[in-house]
């Protein structure tokens, strides 16, 4: 089962730091993480989409030494094509196509990459509005080069309408669906979407969660962040954090300040979110 750490997002230096081979090591050794996720924004400030390209090539070198020093060490990397402000993943479809037909051309023989085309449609756009439509063509393009990677496709209104996906899945059987949660805003309501959705064969996969409210800063609450963790335990949905960062924000693993290229051992250098998350890791 995923158990994983989201980065922040990779375009922004310091928060693209933890993708060495040495932290990676010490969230998989001490952590016992199996799985990083590589945010690489497409929109905001030095997003892949943004400039005429300016940042495309340093977003694809980052992406490159994730996944190799992930792949060193017997771990998944999940390259996270980061909807967020630009809302509508076909805003950069066109992009899009391009960057997984390049990324499935690199990766179809490795076994750790998974790949997550859209991370938080939002702003209006329903699965049969155009969301299904999009994944159908990122997943055909990957397809034509890798034939059996996972692929996660999100949801609505910021990846929590899985239910919009009931008798509607796309027809790829390696194809999973995007559930996100932060535990203090997203409570039993959506829990009991996953657990109808679950009931219903939905395969879904939780790849970001906060520990906090829905904004990633204030509100941390480990009690419901309990509750959600036991319940995605006892379906064996796979679940990633967000973030294994030293922003200044609640949702951040590390305290700010900290040299995320060799982080430590131990909790020394861990927020409280962070003390919850690798103690919950360590555990289960």
């Amino acid at each position: 089962m995923i158990m994983g750490m989201s980065t922040h997002g990779i375009m922004w230096e310091d928060f693209s730091d933890i993708l060495t081979k040495d932290s990676l090591k010490v969230l998989r050794d001490d952590w016992k993480v199996n799985t990083i996720r590589m945010a690489m924004y497409t929109y905001e400030w030095g997003g892949y989409c943004t400039e005429n390209g300016k940042y495309q090539a340093q977003a694809k070198q980052k992406v490159k030494t994730g996944v190799e020093n992930a792949k060193s060490l017997g771990m998944y990397a999940i390259i996270d094509w980061h909807v967020l402000n630009d809302r509508n993943p076909n805003t950069y479809k066109a992009d899009a196509i391009k960057f997984f037909t390049e990324m499935a051309q690199t990766y179809k023989d490795y076994d750790n990459v998974i790949y997550e085309i859209c991370n938080e449609p939002n702003g209006g756009i329903t699965w049969t509005g155009g969301i299904k439509s999009y994944c159908q063509s990122i997943v055909s393009t990957i397809r034509k080069y890798d034939s059996d990677a996972i692929i996660i496709c999100g949801t609505g209104s910021w990846s929590q309408d899985i239910d919009q996906v009931l008798g509607n899945r796309l027809s790829d059987a390696n194809c999973v669906y995007a559930l996100h949660f932060y535990a203090n805003t997203h409570t039993d309501w959506l829990r009991n979407r996953l657990q109808n959705c679950y009931n219903q064969g939905l395969p879904v996969l939780v790849s970001e969660f906060g520990t906090c409210d829905a904004s990633g800063n204030g509100g941390y609450n480990s009690t419901e962040s309990t509750k959600w963790l036991k319940l995605l335990d006892s379906l064996k949905v796979g679940y990633i954090n967000w973030s294994a960062c030293g922003k200044s924000e609640t949702a951040s693993a590390f305290k700010q300040g900290t040299n995320l290229k060799a982080i430590k051992s131990g909790t020394s250098q861990l927020t409280a979110s962070g003390k919850f998350i690798r103690d919950w890791y360590r555990k289960h």
